[in-house]
């Protein structure tokens, strides 16, 4: 190992690996995950795997189950609409703030990822431009500064992000981040609110004309 690597313990490489192909709908709602399938799925000890998904419970992603065995949590109707209730509040605050204190670094990484978003979603990259997305709205949160907003995304970050995988109309979700980037940019607090409350809206839509989901 060189000087430049960091040490990562099984079960954070573990999580990463299982949040990221739930989110992305590797691994569907109501898949059992098995201690000892994952563990030789993935060529690790059951311990990783226990303490992974004893975390994805926590983040709200896993519905635990008795003994060794969990499955992927199958979000219902009320979940959702739980969700985007506290979507459409956190987001409105998040861009409101973001557009008043914004530094020009934190725009120009808001900037490169959103050009990342465009360039996925034109390719038809649909992981790659979702990925994109969530990094974009976290983005957000980091450029509002304001540290109980921060913690409240950490806590909703796994559910969030599954949230804003739930669309397959990945150029208008790109053109509406657009129009939230330059509102942000011109410090236009007001308007950077009534797009982020109309751009949660837009994805409600398009998740619900997405087969399965909320059923």
């Amino acid at each position: 190992m060189s000087g430049a690597e960091v040490f990562e313990p099984e079960s954070r490489r573990v999580v990463r690996r299982l949040r990221g192909e739930i989110i992305e709908g590797v691994r569907r709602p109501g898949s059992k995950l098995i201690e000892r399938e994952l563990a030789a799925e993935l060529g690790v000890s059951r311990l990783p795997i226990r303490d992974a998904l004893r975390e994805l419970v926590a983040e709200g992603l896993v519905t635990p189950r008795p003994r060794s065995w969990a499955v992927v949590r199958e979000f219902t109707a009320a979940d959702i609409s739980d969700l985007y209730e506290v979507r459409t509040a956190f987001e409105v605050m998040a861009f409101r703030l973001a557009a008043e204190r914004a530094s020009r670094e934190g725009l120009r990484r808001l900037r490169a990822r959103l050009d990342d978003e465009w360039a996925a979603a034109r390719a038809g990259d649909a992981v790659g431009a979702r990925r994109a997305a969530a990094d974009f709205h976290e983005i957000v949160v980091e450029l509002a500064a304001n540290e109980l907003l921060g913690e409240l995304e950490r806590t909703l970050r796994s559910r969030m992000r599954w949230l804003l995988a739930q669309h397959d109309d990945l150029l208008l979700v790109a053109e509406e981040h657009e129009q939230l980037f330059l509102a942000v940019a011109a410090r236009d607090g007001e308007r950077a609110a009534r797009l982020a409350a109309k751009h949660v809206e837009t994805s409600r839509e398009l998740a619900a004309g997405r087969e399965g989901v909320g059923e």
